[in-house]
């Protein structure tokens, strides 16, 4: 059996939180840009009605209630969810097991609507 090295906390210079944060801050720009207008309107329309259910909601949810189709990237439900939230319409509410198909499983952010919505 092989026995990973644990170490108690980052080893200093090892991790950069800075360059964390500008490398999502880029990715998130970059598929903003990329993304096509029509799909993110219905993204965001699809957000808005979800949050103001009141309910804890994933990006599969959306697929599922026939909101808004899968994006031509993955990426884009990132900006998208990113933005709503910044905007206050969502904030996280934990991290459960992806409803998509494709992802088999894999955690994911849930979302729910904050009072403004």
């Amino acid at each position: 059996m092989t026995q990973q090295l644990q170490f108690p906390e980052p080893v200093h210079g090892t991790v950069s939180v800075e360059a964390a944060e500008a490398a999502k801050a880029d990715g998130i720009a970059r598929a903003t840009a990329n993304t096509a207008p029509d799909w993110a309107t219905a993204c965001r329309n699809a957000i808005e009605l979800m949050a103001r259910r009141g309910t804890p909601f994933q990006a599969a949810d959306l697929i599922a209630e026939g909101l808004v189709d899968e994006p031509d990237h993955t990426a884009r439900w990132g900006a998208a969810f990113n933005a709503a939230a910044r905007a206050g319409l969502i904030e996280e509410a934990g991290f459960v097991k992806s409803k998509r198909a494709t992802v088999h499983g894999s955690i994911c952010k849930q979302w729910q609507g904050r009072a403004a919505a």
